[in-house]
């Protein structure tokens, strides 16, 4: 795994594109190959080495296609640098799964640019609220989203090793009509 560098500049969200993907496109691979490094990194001797490929392979490709669910990528001078993925969870509930940014590309916002992205494709979907969870060994995680309003469903003064996956939730902001109908605004004719 590559070492973030020592300053990062901030994320310029003009420079990014971000592209709907199905799970089979080989853009996508970036973010499955680091996730699996990373998960086996941080939780190999606690899951077992492996455990990341059975992690990422848990939930057929089909459940991140819409309408139900999506996998957004997040692309930057013609590379993959963050991503992220959403499922249905209930009727008007995603869950937000594989949430990423490429190790060399982090501390610059990229995260938080993909929950905002993955919230607002969620609530055009008609979902109204987020259910996500992370690791016990992913702090930085823990904390983004309880920054960007999420809910932890469990003890925050608990050790999280004790707990297990770290739930969250979110209600996300009712979608208004031109939203549901893909427009940005009035007269814009803008597709969201």
């Amino acid at each position: 795994m590559t070492p973030p560098p020592l300053h990062t500049p901030p994320v310029d969200t003009a420079a990014l594109t971000v592209l709907n993907l199905p799970m089979s496109d080989p853009r996508v691979r970036p973010l499955l190959d680091e996730l699996a490094l990373e998960y086996d990194t941080r939780y190999g001797n606690l899951f077992g080495r492996g455990a990341a490929a059975e992690e990422l392979n848990r939930y057929p490709a089909e459940e991140f296609a819409g309408p139900g669910g999506a996998l957004l990528i997040v692309r930057e001078n013609g590379e993959s640098v963050a991503g992220g993925a959403f499922r249905r969870h209930g009727p008007q509930t995603a869950e937000f799964k594989r949430i990423w940014t490429h190790s060399a590309h982090r501390r610059r916002g990229l995260a938080r640019f993909v929950l905002a992205e993955l919230e607002a494709l969620a609530g055009r979907r008609g979902y109204r609220k987020v259910y996500l969870t992370t690791g016990p060994r992913q702090p930085e995680a823990k904390h983004l989203y309880l920054s960007t309003g999420y809910e932890a469903q469990f003890d925050l003064s608990a050790d999280p090793e004790t707990i297990g996956p770290l739930a969250f939730t979110k209600d996300l902001p009712a979608a208004n009509p031109a939203a549901l109908l893909g427009r940005r605004g009035p007269g814009t004719g803008a597709s969201g």
